[in-house]
Parts: C-alpha cells; structure tokens; sequence
C-alpha cells in the first residue's frame, strides 16, 4: 500500500524535460511509482491518502547550495522560510564559518564563536546564545545533535575558522602560520569531522569578514600551503567539495585569487564553489574575468562554480547598526563611533564628502552601488520630525529641502538618532541586466544559489529566491522555461553536490517534492517579525501558492503551515553524496 498518492499533477522531473501528467505515489519515504495516464496507480495499488493535484506541478524540493542555517536549525528545525519556499535540502558550514569543532579545553572558544557569527553572518548574539545547546565538542558530535529533529535535509562543510582557533587558539587570529605540528593537528582535525560526514572545507580570505572583536577571521591568515594541505585531504574521502570566499568575490578576482582557486580544486580532485557572482551590464567584464578561474580549472584538472541569484534581494541598511555599509572603504570606522560623535561626524561636509569619494573609487568594489543615495527608499522612522517619509525616496526628499542627497539622508537618520531603516533601490533592474544574466545561467560552471539564508537576518531575505525566481518564469520575464527554471534549482544543485538520489522525480528516488499553483506561486514582501529566542528580530517571507512540501515522503508544509514533523535528514558525505568529477 502507498502511504500517500498525489494525482493528476503536472510533473517536472528537475531533468529539463517537457512537463507530463501523472499519478505519483510515495511509500516509506520514496517515489514508489509514477503512472502516466491510462496507467492509472488508484486501479493497481491502493494509498492510505490521497489528493487531486490537477492543474497544479509537483517538482523536485528545491536545493539551496549556499545557507547558514548551522544555529537556526536548533530553535527552528523547519529552516524557514527556506522550507516554506518549496527547499528541502540546504548546505551549511559555509564561508569557512562552523559551530564546531570546539575545544573542550578552552570554553571560552564557543564564546567566541558566537560573537563571530553575530558579527560576520549577522545572527542575533542573544538567539545563538539562547537557541542552541552547544553540547559538543567534534564535528561529529555537532551533526549528532541535529540527528533525527531538523525538517529539512542539511549537510555542512567544516569551517577552516574553527579547525584553526580549535588547534591555535587565539593564535589563529595572531597573523602566524601554524607550526608543522599544529598543521599536522588542523589535518587529523579535519580528517576526523570528514570521517564523521563533513561535505568539505570551507574557507574565507575575505577582506569583509571579521570576528566579533573586529579582527580578521582566523582563515584569512591562511597562506597558500596550509589551503592546499587541507584541499588534498578533501581528495582522500568520498562525496566531498569545497567551499571559499576571497576578496575579488565581490567585484573580480585578481590573478592570485584565481590561481588559488584553480590549485585547491586541482589539489583535491573536486568542484570548488563560490560566492557570490554579481552580474550587472553596467559592469561587463566583470562576468567573463570571474569565469576566468573556471575556464582555467578545467584545463587545470579541477572546476570551479560560481554561485549567482536569479533575483534581486532587498537588503535594509542603517546608519546605526552593522550593514553593508560598514564594508565600504573608510567608513567602518565612522560608523563604529558612539552615535553621537557618529552623528557630528556625517553632519561634517567634509567627512561626507570623504565618504563618497571612498564609496565610489575601485577600491569598493561591488560596494559602489551602495554610494547612490538618491536612489533609497526611507523605511521604518521613530520620530514625530520623520512622520510621512515612510516609503519615499531620498532624492525626492533631498529636492525639497535643497539638500543633496547623501546630506537629506544623514539629517533623516540623526532624527531617528540613526535607528532609520534604509532600502537602497537596486541598480542593475534593467533590461541588460537580466539579458546578461540569463546568458550567464547557461554556462556549464555558474549555479543557481547564494541565498545566505539563515544570516544577517534583519536586513535582508534570501530564501524566496526560488518561489519568486519561477514566478518570474512563468508570469514575469520570462527568462527560461518553466522545466529549465526547476532544473535550475533541483537537479543542477544535486549534482554538483553529489547527492544520492535526490534532485528528480524518478521512481526510487526520495520523495521531496514541493506542489504549487502555477497561477499563483510568488513570494511575499519581506517583513520584519520578532520571533527568535530573545524576541530578536529577522525578515520573514509568506510563500504563495505553495500547496505542500513533503520531505522524505512526509508532508512538513501545507499552504504555508508547518506540519511539525521533522523528517529531515542530516546528509553526511560518502553515505549520502557521490564524488563528483571534475572531468
């Protein structure tokens, strides 16, 4: 007997094939069985359940390549609003940033870690240190404690960060380069949580990413030989990848940065994925420089895959608090002022006039399009001098006034006391733009993904990319296929990951599977809710015309209510993923 039997959907199987109409029942976790019609399953088999599915497709659960759900999971085991948007399966560990492995000689090392992650991924400090147990110490004991109570299926890389500080201590962050006995114990370290069912090794040499005492995360002090140690040893253990974030990950690489790139993944045999490839017809060689690394990879022996969006992300920004800002040249330090003197210093014209010089030099890189303040939106105010400005932008404000526009907006935050929630309209919306990214979909080494669900969780929501992404297919521009746009977010991924039979709709393969209303499927405005540990808040998303979600053959969303069950699968490398050529 099926456990549950969904009929007369339109299925897309994720391979990019037309879409077809079937039956399709689930038994103890799988496809059991995809019937056609004039094959129909209610006159060979009977189902404990059953429901019409007409006029709707059932696809693949959708694959997030690029999360940080690694602390979310312990107090929201359903990830959402990843789960809600059709994902069940995410990649954590990322970025070279884990939980775990921890030192149980030095307690003050979790600590630290979670100051790291507030201040690097923008997680609340009060939900990492309310949320989540910390009772392990290895890698091992880490994947254990997620073991049997997540919703969604979840693999992590190991963070290069947590290896280093588990083996050097504060010294990982001194700017030394490991003894050859601390290498040799970073590399037993790491063979140990590989063994345990790490993916692989993530890392970061990011100029952006620091920890919470505003010093450079420990893998940046990394040099090429310990990388390529590490890298090697991914090489000895199946189903395994790599994961780094450098500098000219922002804007373009630099010939060194790329010949790292090309020699870990060469060194270990497997895909190297990265983040985040910005695409923008204002900027054209920026596309073909990035792709650079992986033309060379592949001559080189390896492969290199770029991660990109297939939609603009709104991201809030503040004079206030830690944002993007922050990580324009030269500004990190004004704004980490008390806010007082922050507040005389951007009313100072020659302090401003500083700043933007910085904001637009080449030094900033993707950070430029941060520098056009005409172009914000005002978003929450708190001041009787800021009523009516909700949901105006700057430049028509600024010209009322006879302000320029960076001025307008300073004056309008300092009312607030800086607390003034700023959305900068996006610069590359124009028809080039998207005319450059659907070319750039089609090559062989650029993946959908890079959500970063799960960080900076109260300036900006990534996880709807795949809901509004076919929405747009289907009702928008138009850019690919509906059977492509699955594809795109279910088979690509899954392969790259090495996942054993996921990704498709095939008879023996797990059942995810997300049903959804062709008509309808979107994602709502993002909204700021205040419900993690400690009343902290996030951005929150409703998915439309999302009918169910079922993981492992067990239904955990309905119309975008979670079920509570929990039948997610911690995904541990060589057990549940494939090596991957780099052939």
């Amino acid at each position: 007997m099926l456990d549950h039997l969904i009929r007369g959907a339109t299925v897309v199987d994720g391979t990019g094939a037309p879409g077809y109409v079937a039956d399709v029942g689930i038994r103890d976790g799988r496809i059991a069985v995809i019937a056609k019609p004039g094959a129909a399953v209610a006159e060979t088999e009977a189902a404990r359940t059953t429901e019409d599915a007409t006029g709707h497709v059932l696809a693949p659960g959708f694959v997030d390549p690029h999360t940080h759900y690694d602390a979310q999971l312990f107090w929201d085991p359903y990830a959402t609003p990843s789960l809600n948007h059709g994902v069940t399966t995410v990649a954590g560990g990322n970025c070279g940033f884990t939980l775990a492995p921890l030192n149980p000689a030095r307690p003050e090392d979790a600590d630290y870690t979670r100051r790291m992650m507030s201040k690097v991924e923008g997680m609340s400090l009060v939900a990492l240190e309310e949320g989540a147990p910390w009772n392990w110490h290895t890698f091992g004991e880490y994947l254990d404690a997620l073991e049997g109570r997540i919703a969604v299926n979840a693999g992590f890389m190991v963070g290069h960060c947590a290896l280093r500080r588990h083996v050097m201590g504060a010294d990982a962050t001194s700017g030394a380069p490991p003894t050859p006995t601390q290498l040799d114990a970073m590399l037993r370290l790491f063979h140990d949580a590989m063994a345990a069912g790490a993916w692989g090794l993530s890392t970061t040499q990011s100029s952006t990413h620091s920890d919470g005492d505003g010093q450079p995360v420990a893998s940046r002090h990394a040099r090429p030989d310990e990388l390529l140690a590490l890298s090697r040893a991914v090489a000895e253990h199946e189903g395994t990848q790599l994961e780094a974030i450098v500098a000219g990950c922002l804007d373009q690489f630099s010939d060194d940065e790329i010949d790292l790139f090309v020699e870990m993944s060469a060194a270990a045999g497997r895909p190297l994925n990265w983040n985040v490839l910005t695409i923008d017809a204002a900027v054209p060689e920026r596309v073909p420089r990035q792709l650079t690394a992986s033309e060379r990879a592949r001559k080189a022996g390896g492969r290199v895959v770029a991660l990109t969006m297939p939609i603009l992300t709104p991201m809030n920004m503040s004079l206030g608090t830690f944002c993007a800002l922050n990580l324009i040249p030269g500004w990190g330090d004004i704004l980490a002022l008390p806010v007082p003197e922050r507040i005389a210093r951007l009313r100072d014209p020659d302090v401003r006039a500083e700043m933007l010089r910085r904001a637009d030099s080449k030094e900033a890189g993707v950070f430029r399009r941060l520098a056009h303040f005409g172009r914000y939106v005002i978003g929450d105010t708190y001041t009787k001098e800021n009523e009516g400005l909700t949901g105006r932008v700057v430049r028509d404000i600024a010209a009322e006034r006879g302000q320029d526009p960076f001025q307008c907006l300073v004056e309008i935050c300092a009312n607030d006391d800086l607390r003034t929630v700023l959305w900068p309209m996006p610069t590359d919306n124009d028809p080039d733009s998207w005319e450059l990214r659907r070319q750039t979909w089609e090559h062989e080494d650029v993946l959908l993904g890079g959500s970063d669900a799960g960080a900076h969780l109260d300036r900006m929501c990534g996880a709807p990319y795949t809901t509004r992404f076919i929405g747009d297919c289907l009702r928008g521009r138009g850019l690919v296929s509906l059977e492509r746009a699955i594809q795109l977010l279910t088979d690509d991924p899954a392969q790259l990951f090495g996942l054993r039979e996921r990704g498709r709709i095939a008879e023996g393969y797990h059942a995810d599977l997300v049903l959804f209303d062709p008509e309808r499927i979107d994602a709502g405005k993002a909204t700021l809710v205040h419900d993690l540990p400690g009343d902290s808040p996030r951005l929150d998303s409703k998915a439309i015309g999302i009918s169910a979600v079922w993981v492992n053959g067990v239904e955990a969303m309905r119309d975008d209510v979670v079920t509570g069950a929990v039948p997610g699968k911690v995904l541990r490398s060589g057990r549940d993923t494939r090596t991957v050529s780099t052939r």
